[in-house]
């Protein structure tokens, strides 16, 4: 005689089983991915913010070298060459009213202009989610996400909901962060699912794959991109590399320079 003890789990208890942890497997990897997505973005604007601006200077120099050489040489290779590198430099119209605000006279931002002429340099602001941060994230997403629930005012609800919680988060705002831990707690209750269908179970499975999918294929993007693959190569100390490459951009910088300055000696 079957015992409860030894009662074997009905074929739908054990695809629903399937389906709840299908559910946390993906909101697990999309807290993943989407913790690299920020680190991603800011480390992107970090790098535009320092960087930046020493690369349109070796862009300039270059412009300048190549005219250098085109006003000695007069070859008509060498003239062309110094127009193609200069309209790559011609400022787009109104780029001024974009920039407003943000740049010098000279084109520069604050901490580009004192880094080009070794003045003391304000570090940028580092925006990076700290790991209380990131606690707080990962336990709002297990309790709000969308994915969690079928019921369509349900997943609305979260999903607006989760749009302030990844605002909060791309900025690194604990603070928001425990608001939102502090609402989503005084909140309404989730309403509870009642039993699944087979067919039911069946379909959301199928929707986790495609999902997980769409997941993968950021992950991909994020990681195939010139701003992730950077990221990867220092994941834990990136503003390290930041400033490993700006030492490098510098010394070319140094170099263009002193190449420009013999040309123009020789003429």
């Amino acid at each position: 005689m079957t015992t409860p003890e030894t009662e074997q789990p009905r074929p739908e208890e054990r695809l629903e089983r399937a389906v709840r942890a299908a559910e946390q497997a993906l909101i697990e990897y999309e807290i993943a991915v989407e913790t690299f997505r920020v680190e991603v973005e800011n480390f992107s604007r970090l790098h535009h913010q320092k960087l930046g601006p020493m690369y349109a200077r070796l862009e300039e120099l270059d412009a300048e070298i190549a005219e250098a050489r085109a006003a000695r040489s007069g070859d008509p290779e060498d003239l062309e060459r110094a127009r193609e590198l200069r309209a790559r430099l011609l400022p787009m119209p109104e780029v001024e009213e974009l920039f407003h605000g943000w740049m010098d006279g000279g084109g520069l931002f604050p901490e580009a202009s004192a880094m080009l002429t070794d003045q003391p340099v304000r570090p940028p602001q580092r925006v990076r989610p700290s790991e209380e941060a990131r606690r707080l994230y990962r336990e709002l997403v297990r309790k709000a996400h969308p994915d969690l629930v079928q019921e369509e005012d349900e997943c609305k609800r979260r999903a607006e909901f989760m749009t302030r919680v990844n605002t909060a988060y791309a900025r690194g705002d604990e603070d928001e962060l425990r608001t939102l831990a502090e609402e989503w707690a005084a909140g309404p209750a989730p309403a509870a699912a009642g039993p699944s269908r087979g067919e039911e179970l069946y379909a959301r499975l199928e929707w986790l794959d495609q999902r997980k999918g769409l997941i993968t294929s950021l992950q991909r993007e994020l990681e195939e991109g010139a701003i992730g693959a950077m990221l990867l190569l220092a994941p834990d100390d990136p503003d390290a590399l930041l400033e490993e490459i700006a030492e490098k951009l510098l010394a070319d910088v140094a170099e263009r320079e002193r190449e420009l300055a013999d040309l123009l000696a020789q003429q």
